[in-house]
């Protein structure tokens, strides 16, 4: 296996950096860098988007969810993942009229335009820092932890995380915006590929689709049913996350930036309906890989199980080319989550003219280091430690499409309030809140509150 992981390692990491080469060489200006040039077409657009969007919870923490958790994960990811589609068009189209009207550097910049209040650009800033950092730091911890699994004798979980690091800041820094594009088509074609090769290969061991869910009852009838052998697909964890992942594209920067460089309207509209298309295929087998592992590896510890499945239990080209499958689902999420942040703060900054990049540059190298020491004490449960990135971005939701859809700066209510909703979510994350409010999650609680406070101040102030 060593020897396929070297062949199809070089060439990944070779086409990696061609692909930044002839980038630099496009980009003519400090926008092409940042932006890409703000011309990017359906497929292009469709392939960055996706890869951005699923990462190394896919591949790693989805299968070890289902496997937990049971078939129900199924039911909070796919629905969600659909109603994103509508979002995605409509949110998109008032983006692009508010983008066209005052322009665009990072969503913080494009709300202190439409709040005309700075502090309204700090505090998305803030909620993007506190919980994007810790999610680049869940791709980097999930690649890392395979590894090490796999190649205990080569280097520690910090070294592996360390390497990822460094190949990820070069190309994107090199390269830019359009690189990262580039990357994510590879990457994110990658991704679809080895998962379904992974899931086939193990319904075969298993004798089929049928005979998989005759073992599955046997083994653990609760993982066909919601809740779940352990309860925690409730009525309001499925609630709190449909809401949390349907403001992905809303409040997460990575994804609202490829919304506003897609070409035109048209494009972008089938740029959503290709994203939501993508999102089933690539689910979809991890349950099936989730199945496997609930039926041979139910009592495995996560790195123990994923070793197991995507490892050792493949050919050795399949399992070389997982390998290289997770570190592309890594860095397809992080090098856009990393990169955004730099142009959110170039947004905040105000920079402009030729001199803007280096502190940019800089700020990215800093949050890359940031993302890389948070990777070394992170938990191992990937997809709730994603979840809880997305609820906490997801707070945001509010103030962003309030500022969005608002033709007159709505003033400093909102502004306040989204300050208030982000400072209790983390608060109740760090044990000094508790974690409901009554008989409600506090995340839940929270989204609520602040939909209705913004429903209730866009109707006053109009």
């Amino acid at each position: 296996m060593l020897k396929w992981l070297l062949i199809v390692g070089t060439i990944y990491i070779a086409i990696l950096f061609y692909l930044s080469w002839r980038s630099r060489q496009r980009n003519k200006s400090n926008e092409d860098f940042m932006m890409a040039g703000s011309n990017i077409g359906l497929i292009l657009g469709f392939m960055t988007f996706a890869a951005t969007l699923f990462s190394t919870f896919t591949l790693m923490g989805m299968p070890d969810f289902s496997r937990t958790h049971g078939i129900g994960a199924w039911i909070f990811l796919a629905f969600s993942d659909a109603g994103m589609v509508f979002l995605i068009v409509w949110f998109g189209f008032h983006l692009r009229k508010q983008v066209a009207q005052k322009g665009f550097k990072g969503m913080s910049g494009l709300l202190q335009s439409c709040y005309k209040n700075k502090w309204a650009g700090y505090i998305y800033f803030l909620a993007v820092f506190i919980f994007l950092v810790p999610y680049v730091a869940i791709q980097i911890r999930g690649v890392a932890i395979f590894l090490e699994q796999a190649f205990p004798a080569a280097l520690p979980a910090w070294g592996w995380s360390l390497f990822i690091v460094v190949i990820m800041l070069l190309y994107s820094e090199f390269g830019g915006l359009k690189a990262i594009i580039y990357a994510d088509f590879m990457q994110g074609t990658m991704l679809l590929i080895v998962v379904w090769v992974i899931a086939v290969t193990c319904l075969n061991y298993l004798g089929g689709w049928a005979e998989m869910f005759t073992q599955v009852e046997v083994a653990n009838a609760a993982l066909l049913s919601t809740p779940g052998p352990k309860g925690l697909l409730n009525a309001q964890f499925l609630i709190a996350s449909f809401l949390a992942i349907l403001m992905i594209p809303v409040t997460q920067p990575q994804l609202s930036t490829r919304l506003v460089i897609m070409k035109d309207f048209k494009a972008m509209r089938r740029m959503a309906v290709a994203v939501g298309t993508f999102a089933m295929l690539v689910i979809f087998p991890t349950i099936i890989i989730g199945m496997y592992g609930a039926i041979r590896y139910p009592d495995a510890s996560v790195p123990e199980f994923l070793g197991q499945v995507l490892l050792r239990d493949q050919p050795a080209f399949i399992a070389a080319a997982a390998i290289i499958g997770l570190f592309a689902a890594a860095m397809s999420t992080s090098d856009s989550q990393l990169f955004a942040m730099g142009n959110e703060l170039r947004g905040l900054l105000g920079h402009k003219g030729s001199d803007s990049l280096l502190p940019i540059r800089i700020a990215i190298i800093s949050f890359a280091v940031a993302a890389l020491l948070f990777s070394l004490f992170s938990s191992d449960q990937l997809v709730l430690l994603a979840r809880i990135s997305f609820a906490g971005t997801a707070m945001m939701g509010p103030l962003v499409i309030l500022g969005i859809l608002s033709k007159k700066p709505m003033g400093w209510f909102m502004v306040i309030v989204s300050g208030l909703g982000l400072a209790a979510f983390v608060l109740s994350q760090a044990g000094v809140l508790p974690g409901m409010v009554g008989p409600f999650r506090m995340d839940l609680f929270l989204m609520v509150a602040l939909a209705i406070a913004g429903l209730g101040n866009y109707l006053v102030r109009k």
